[in-house]
């Protein structure tokens, strides 16, 4: 596989098979981050291609990543994330799930599963934005606490502990939700 800033190099000649390179390997992941924070499909496509404009952009003006490249990327996708809920902050959370269409055979487990995510969506929109990303990088993206830091920018040991209070707090959130719903009308 050929090295970032080899491919970045290229990419600043307007070598189209470098730029088509460094999309085929980053976009997938990138687009799957981004839709676990948005949960919609042509949103999550369009924040993407967002992504690679502005990886364009600063390789074209010489302005480079400082210390990884995948967490450079990652860093855009959030700040683009961020900026997408400061602009629509209403999120609809009943958007029909693309799965939903698909047919298993119990329906009633599909359906259960589909109000679990539900509600654990709703849960983590209920977190710190901090604490969404950290979820979001260490679990969604299967990134270590030390990738996390670097992404995000702290050192390994706020990040873990930032984890440990997300945990927490999704923990009573549910906790609650799920007491709630035990507790007769």
């Amino acid at each position: 596989m050929t090295s970032d800033r080899i491919l970045l190099e290229r990419a600043k000649r307007c070598d189209e098979a470098a730029l088509g390179e460094l999309y085929d390997q980053y976009a997938p992941r990138i687009y799957a981050y981004i839709y676990r924070r948005v949960r919609d499909a042509h949103m999550a496509e369009d924040l993407t291609g967002d992504v690679f404009v502005r990886v364009l952009q600063a390789i074209q003006s010489e302005r480079f990543w400082e210390t990884s490249f995948p967490g450079w990327l990652y860093r855009i996708a959030h700040n683009l994330v961020v900026d997408h809920y400061r602009r629509h902050p209403a999120v609809n959370d009943l958007m029909l799930d693309e799965e939903l269409a698909t047919v298993e055979d119990d329906p009633s487990l599909t359906v259960a599963r589909r109000l679990s995510d539900r509600q654990l969506g709703v849960a983590l929109r209920r977190l710190t934005p901090e604490q969404q990303e950290v979820l979001a990088l260490r679990f969604g993206e299967g990134m270590t606490a030390r990738e996390v830091a670097e992404v995000t920018e702290r050192t390994v040991g706020a990040i873990e502990a930032l984890q440990h209070r997300a945990m927490a707090a999704l923990r009573r959130i549910l906790d609650k939700e799920y007491d709630e719903e035990r507790r007769p009308v």
